[in-house]
């Protein structure tokens, strides 16, 4: 383990965080809301030649803007080579989505002739890929980024999820409360009203893990 937490390990993390997302360390950090040269090689290592590491704040930062979890941090840090670890998964248009003949009742893809996307490796075969379209999750996600999408995640309050109702309605959005009854959903684009939906109305709600921007 302590091999894992390396300060190597930790920094080349980071590098392959941003990297799977098309950025750069410097991207990565601008898009957390951090001063952009945060993460620059020049400063992990202090003017005396001792490690430097970043801090919890930052950590939690980049996590949120890239909608990783921090399961799926250390994963990467203990891998040590994660822009290799690739595979292939299902690709399908967020608004063909809704319709029929995609997903089980548990929103597993199912069926063939998928179009396919490579995607850096999380611990779940069932995970799929959805092409966002429109500007319903702007600034977050744009038109034409692709999201992954894990039914085996565990969500808790502020992931962010996507869902399809009994109607066939799917849609993007922050869990911002889950109780027996109901659902709170926030929109990522203040000009589209966020949702309230009863526990009923949902047929299936999946965690985002990971997204090519």
């Amino acid at each position: 383990m302590a091999d894992a937490l390396s300060h190597g390990r930790l920094w080349t993390a980071i590098d392959a965080l941003a990297s799977a997302h098309g950025l750069t360390a410097s991207g990565l950090a601008k898009s957390a809301g951090l001063d952009p040269t945060t993460f620059n090689k020049s400063k992990r290592v202090t003017a005396a030649g001792r490690p430097r590491w970043p801090n919890t704040e930052s950590l939690s930062r980049i996590l949120n803007a890239t909608g990783s979890s921090l399961e799926e941090f250390l994963a990467l840090v203990a891998s040590g080579d994660f822009a290799a670890r690739q595979r292939n998964v299902p690709l399908i248009g967020l608004a063909q989505a809704g319709h029929g003949g995609y997903f089980d009742d548990a929103g597993f893809p199912v069926g063939g002739g998928w179009e396919e996307v490579a995607f850096p490796e999380f611990k779940d075969e069932h995970a799929y890929a959805l092409e966002v379209s429109g500007d319903s999750m702007a600034p977050v996600y744009r038109d034409g980024d692709v999201i992954v999408v894990s039914p085996a995640a565990g969500i808790r309050r502020g992931d962010r999820v996507v869902v399809k109702t009994i109607a066939g309605e799917v849609m993007a959005k922050v869990l911002a409360r889950r109780t027996a009854k109901s659902v709170e959903l926030h929109s990522f684009n203040p000009a589209h009203d966020d949702r309230i939906l009863k526990a009923e109305e949902i047929l299936w709600m999946a965690r985002i893990i990971w997204a090519s921007q």
